[in-house]
């Protein structure tokens, strides 16, 4: 079996959870212990399946912090060799697959092309002047929609996914058709995302996920699952607005936080990853384990 470095994360939990688990025994209890233990794992897992996302985050905010105003490139092309960089260590690292990377690649294209709709739209803008751009977007924007389709990706196999009651395939695609459609046609005629909202919790109202942590396989609704993960997008989003990576129209005079209804444009948008990834790790059901 060729090692990767999630297999050796696996043996380095392995290693050594076990005495971390007999020592904090000794002074709780057994299922409590236990609980402790998957939890943090859990956490762990979550951290290493948005590896990619955190990298980038982190890459805005020390830039944000310490870029030279005298360095040779601009701070958007920094960030675009950043990127690149992280992509194809996570390609020979094996960390990310070819399959998974062609998938994450078509997101890129997917948010770089509404990234210059709606900034020529004045939805947002980005205040920085650099080289590697179209029209009014830097090119790493589209590694910012890369980043969660690659936690999608890595997430479907750190946690093995398996599934119960997964809606037929070619309805989740008309679902994310519509839905990419409308962050367009919405500027021109009547926004829907209400109606999709309501096509996503019908669509998806049955779906269970489950999940191995360490020791047990856990279960969740999907449209949980989506919801939290939005949450945690949108705390990136207020991250990166306030390293100044892009700003909204009411940024501009001093940041604060991001509307809530952005919230709801993620949850939206982030199906239409999920779906993407979908077409390359097919949900299994639980039975098929």
């Amino acid at each position: 079996m060729t090692t990767t470095l999630d297999s050796r994360v696996d043996e380095t939990l392995a290693r050594h959870l076990p005495p971390l688990e007999a020592w904090l025994s000794k002074f709780l209890p057994n299922l409590v212990t236990k609980g402790l233990v998957e939890f943090l794992v859990f956490g762990i897992k979550q951290a290493w399946a948005c590896l990619f996302g955190g990298l980038l985050l982190l890459g805005m905010i020390a830039t944000s912090l310490a870029y030279p105003e005298n360095a040779p490139i601009a701070r958007y092309d920094f960030l675009v060799i950043y990127a690149v960089a992280i992509q194809a260590l996570f390609l020979i690292t094996k960390l990310e697959r070819p399959s998974e990377a062609i998938v994450i690649l078509i997101f890129h294209v997917v948010g770089t092309v509404m990234e210059i709709f709606k900034t020529d739209a004045g939805s947002w803008m980005y205040p920085e002047d650099n080289l590697l751009r179209i029209g009014g977007v830097p090119l790493f924007s589209g590694f910012m929609y890369a980043a969660v389709g690659s936690y999608f990706a890595r997430v479907a196999r750190v946690f093995e996914f398996r599934w119960k009651h997964y809606p037929p395939l070619w309805a989740t695609i008309v679902l994310a058709l519509g839905i990419y459609v409308n962050f367009f046609s919405h500027h021109f005629v009547w926004d829907i995302r209400y109606g999709f909202f309501a096509l996503t919790a019908v669509i998806f109202l049955r779906c269970q996920v489950y999940y191995r942590v360490w020791r047990w396989r856990h279960q969740m609704p999907l449209l949980l699952g989506f919801l939290l993960v939005s949450f945690f997008i949108w705390i990136a989003e207020n991250i990166a607005t306030f390293t100044q990576i892009w700003l909204y129209p009411n940024q501009e005079a001093g940041w604060h936080m991001v509307s809530w209804q952005k919230l709801g444009s993620w949850y939206l948008l982030m199906i239409v990853s999920w779906v993407l990834v979908t077409l390359v790790h097919r949900p299994q059901a639980v039975d098929d384990t």
